[in-house]
C-alpha cells in the first residue's frame, strides 16, 4: 500500500516544473509586450514618405535657397501632422495608450535628437550654410527614431540606423546632392519601413 502512494509524489515536482515554467513564459512575453510602444504607424510613414518625394520634386525646382528651404519646412510641417493622426489612430484602434510607459519613453528619446536638429537648422539658416542641413537632418532625424525605437517593434532602430548612415553620406558629399538624399530618406526609407510596419504590426 505505501508503494501504491509513491509515484503519485513522485510526478508533483514535475508537474509544478512545468506549471512554473509556463507561467514564467507568460509573465515574459507580457512584460515584453508592455515595454513595447507599438502604436508606430505604418501606413501613416508610407503617407509620410510620398508627401517627401513630392516635396523633393518641388524643392529641386526652386532656383533660390530660401524657396528651397521653404519647401523642405512645409514638408516637415505635414509629415508631423500626418504622424500626429496616424499614431493617434493606430493607438485608439488597437487599445494602446499614448501616455503609458513605453509612450512616454519613445517620445522622450525621440524628442531631444529633433530639438538639437531644430536648434542646428536655424543656426546654419544664419549662417547662409545650407548645403549642410540635409546631412544634419537625416542623421538626427535617424538619431531620434534610433533612439526611440528601443523602446519599440524591432524594425524601427533598424529604420533609425539607415537614416544615420544616410545622413552620414550627405555631410560629406556635395551640397547638390541634398535634395536627392532627402528624397531617398524621408522619401524612399519612409515608405520602406513604413510598408513593414504596416504589413507586420498591424497598419
Amino acid at each position: 500500500m505505501p508503494s501504491e502512494a509513491r509515484p503519485p509524489h513522485s510526478q508533483t515536482p514535475v508537474a509544478l516544473d512545468d506549471h512554473a515554467r509556463d507561467n514564467l513564459r507568460f509573465i515574459r512575453e507580457t512584460m515584453e509586450r508592455a515595454g513595447s510602444f507599438t502604436a508606430v504607424p505604418g501606413w501613416g510613414g508610407v503617407a509620410i514618405g510620398i508627401t517627401a518625394v513630392g516635396a523633393a520634386v518641388i524643392a529641386s525646382r526652386q532656383a533660390i535657397a530660401f524657396d528651397w528651404f521653404a519647401t523642405w519646412i512645409i514638408e516637415a510641417c505635414v509629415a508631423v501632422a500626418i504622424a500626429i493622426w496616424t499614431t493617434i489612430s493606430k493607438a485608439r484602434n488597437s487599445g494602446t495608450s499614448l501616455l503609458s510607459g513605453p509612450g512616454r519613453r519613445f517620445v522622450y528619446s525621440f524628442a531631444p535628437p529633433l530639438f538639437a536638429g531644430a536648434l542646428l537648422t536655424l543656426l546654419l539658416g544664419r549662417a547662409s550654410s545650407t548645403g549642410a542641413i540635409a546631412g544634419v537632418w537625416l542623421l538626427l532625424y535617424g538619431t531620434g527614431v534610433m533612439t526611440g525605437g528601443a523602446f519599440s517593434i524591432r524594425v524601427v532602430p533598424l529604420m533609425g540606423l539607415c537614416f544615420m548612415v544616410l545622413g552620414t553620406v550627405a555631410l560629406f558629399s556635395p551640397a547638390s546632392w541634398g535634395n536627392a538624399l532627402l528624397a531617398i530618406g524621408f522619401g524612399g526609407l519612409h515608405i520602406l519601413f513604413g510598408a513593414v510596419i504596416a504589413r507586420n504590426y498591424g497598419g
